[in-house]
């Protein structure tokens, strides 16, 4: 486990965050297909928070993405970097989160992150941000739509849906991971297509809803929390 820094220049008002994603949006690379599905490595982050303790751990788990077998591991722990505000919550997670990845023994390839990219109210979710920061391939799974609507996509495990806005664009997809179960919701984030967004994230869910780089993420940031909290 690392400490995480908040750099100097990290916005601290609405009104900057916003300008940031003002700034950086136009960065984001929509015409690469990124990494084929079950090829290479394939990385998630989450992180956890104990608001009372101003504390937030992240974690970056790295599978082979062939085996889903774990590749290596980090985490990292920090100040909430930003207070809560729905559409700016890439504020207050992505220096853990770039710390945690920054800490891996070997390169992440394609990112998985437990949010949105595309389907944000301002086109600029944390799997944008990240992927623009980074450079890296980047990916959004989210477990709910957030301020979007869609159909019912098809109740068989692969069913799709479009993610809507108000005026009918289409910012991502709602996909049936499990047959009959409730779908997740992918978006683009950074130098990927939507279509090898939604392949890759039913190559990482073989068995549950949810992706096996965020169900693995999402207990190492709480364990580190836990472990951070009782020191």
């Amino acid at each position: 486990m690392i400490t995480a820094q908040v750099p100097a220049d990290w916005p601290t008002t609405e009104e900057a965050a916003r300008a940031v994603q003002d700034a950086l949006r136009g960065r984001v690379v929509r015409d690469e297909p990124g990494p084929p599905p079950g090829t290479g490595q394939v990385t998630g982050v989450d992180v956890a928070y104990d608001d009372a303790r101003d504390l937030v751990a992240a974690a970056a788990v790295v599978l082979d993405a062939a085996t889903l077998e774990t590749v290596a591991e980090s985490t990292a722990v920090g100040r909430v970097a930003f207070p809560y505000v729905p559409g700016l919550l890439a504020f207050r997670e992505l220096p853990a989160v770039r710390a945690a990845l920054a800490a891996l023994p070997c390169p992440p390839g394609l990112v998985v992150c437990d949010g949105y990219g595309l389907a944000h109210p301002r086109r600029f979710g944390l799997a944008s941000h990240l992927g623009v920061l980074t450079g890296l391939p980047t990916l959004g799974v989210a477990k709910n739509p957030f301020t979007f609507t869609h159909p019912d996509p098809p109740p068989a495990r692969g069913g799709t849906a479009p993610l809507l806005t108000d005026d009918g664009e289409e910012v991502g997809a709602a996909l049936r991971t499990r047959s009959g179960v409730k779908p997740v919701y992918v978006s683009v984030g950074h130098r990927v297509t939507l279509d090898n967004a939604l392949a890759h994230t039913l190559a990482l869910t073989p068995r549950y809803r949810l992706p096996e780089t965020t169900r693995r993420a999402d207990a190492l940031c709480r364990r580190a929390l836990r472990e951070a909290a009782e020191t």
